[in-house]
């Protein structure tokens, strides 16, 4: 490269160059402006393969200040987009003759460059480094006292936290190795049953008949049953062609609205039956809540003392945003699915179909047959409910007497308590 140099403020003439028709240079300085503009002088680094058509304009220019240097170049992926998309012109207004030139202008983004050689291949790491290298640059050659030691500390940081996730790692990689990945699988397995155990109904054990194992009372209250009897009312007077249209309108889920097909002819198990589908309805329907921001999230129409045990027990609180919230989170969805699955065995004699549930509360049916193992069923393989969308192999849950043991799954050894 051959160099010239010249005195630059904001626009820039390039004199002495044989080629006079070369634009003229406007620079920007990226971080800043110049206070004093008119102290600085630049340096202009022309390409000597005059031949080449392209490389023959590159330029690079050069720029000192008493604390930094600046670097920019008209070519290479740091050139400004704008020099291609739009031409720029310098008007030069003699005083004397009142007359003007115009030059071709092209523009320079000087960026500042932290190293004493100011070859240009050394400003492409440069470039390449993120916004938060360039600022610990400059906080090494510029900070303060306390600006270097918090960056310190940062760093000394940074590597403690990659040792702890190295160590962490390597433990994880040992106990695989240790236990084997079946041996976790079962573990975690045994933990997700423990844990879906504590939003279970309470089970009596010692029960001499499926429907004391677990008691109505303990699903719904003698308040909670009484204030459920106007909501009802309206399932258990329903006529076929109601039924028809709740079906086509999908008002209800597909449990209820099979169940509702066969409702006893008697009056009084006709009406147990319907507040037990409405409150199960309910129950399924809360379960497809997230977020709860409604004081009466079931609408009016559902009894004061059912919504506060729905938000009471079926729900979790939250801290969010300032504000208290009631969210559906994925233990109190299981601790429903419990709930409904109970209250569905009342329903059909102790013996209901787990893969209608499962797909009335949108489950996997891995969660929902956990959950019914949990509760002590023994499941068992069937065909679908004639007239329902799937009539494929479902799922039987079934309560009976002697209530099976819970196991722990086969092969799995009882876990020492670490000290």
């Amino acid at each position: 490269m051959a160099a010239s140099t010249a005195t630059a403020t904001a626009t820039w003439r390039y004199r002495g160059d044989p080629e006079a028709d070369r634009p003229a240079a406007l620079v920007r300085f990226a971080n800043g402006r110049l206070r004093r503009p008119d102290s600085l002088r630049f340096t202009v680094y022309r390409s000597r393969d005059t031949a080449h058509p392209r490389k023959k304009h590159r330029r690079i220019l050069v720029s000192e200040t008493e604390r930094l240097c600046y670097v920019g170049q008209n070519f290479g992926s740091e050139v400004l987009k704008c020099n291609s998309l739009c031409r720029y012109f310098v008007g030069v207004l003699d005083k004397n003759s009142g007359q003007m030139e115009v030059y071709n202008a092209e523009i320079f983004n000087m960026q500042p460059l932290l190293s004493d050689n100011l070859l240009p291949g050394d400003t492409k790491d440069y470039q390449t480094k993120s916004y938060r290298e360039k600022m610990d640059l400059c906080i090494e050659a510029f900070g303060t006292s306390k600006q270097k030691r918090a960056l310190s500390s940062r760093r000394m940081n940074a590597v403690g936290s990659d040792i702890v996730n190295t160590a962490v790692a390597k433990a994880a990689a040992n106990v695989i190795d240790a236990k084997g990945v079946t041996a976790l699988m079962q573990d975690m397995a045994q933990d997700d049953v423990q844990n879906i155990s504590a939003f279970l109904p309470p089970c009596h054990e010692d029960a001499d008949r499926p429907e004391h194992v677990y008691k109505f009372e303990d699903i719904l209250s003698p308040a909670e049953y009484e204030a459920l009897r106007v909501p009802a009312a309206a399932l258990a007077s329903i006529t076929a062609e109601e039924l028809a249209k709740r079906a086509e309108e999908r008002s209800h889920c597909s449990f209820v609205l099979e169940e509702l097909k066969f409702l006893p002819t008697d009056e009084r198990s006709r009406d147990h039956k319907a507040r037990c589908l409405w409150f199960l309805d309910t129950l399924v329907k809360f379960s497809q809540l997230k977020v709860i921001k409604k004081k009466h999230p079931m609408g009016p129409e559902c009894p004061h003392i059912i919504s506060r045990k729905l938000m009471k027990n079926f729900s979790s609180l939250t801290y969010n945003n300032g504000s208290i919230q009631n969210l559906i989170s994925a233990s109190m969805r299981a601790k429903i699915t419990a709930y409904v699955i109970t209250l569905a065995l009342h329903i059909n004699n102790f013996q209901t179909d787990l893969t209608v549930l499962q797909n009335d509360l949108k489950l996997p049916e891995s969660r929902i047959l956990d959950i019914a193992k949990a509760l002590r069923l023994r499941v068992t393989k069937t065909k679908g409910v004639p007239g329902l969308d799937d009539d494929q192999s479902h799922r039987l849950g079934t309560l009976s007497l002697p209530l099976p043991t819970q196991k722990a799954p086969e092969g799995q050894r009882k876990r020492k308590k670490m000290s």
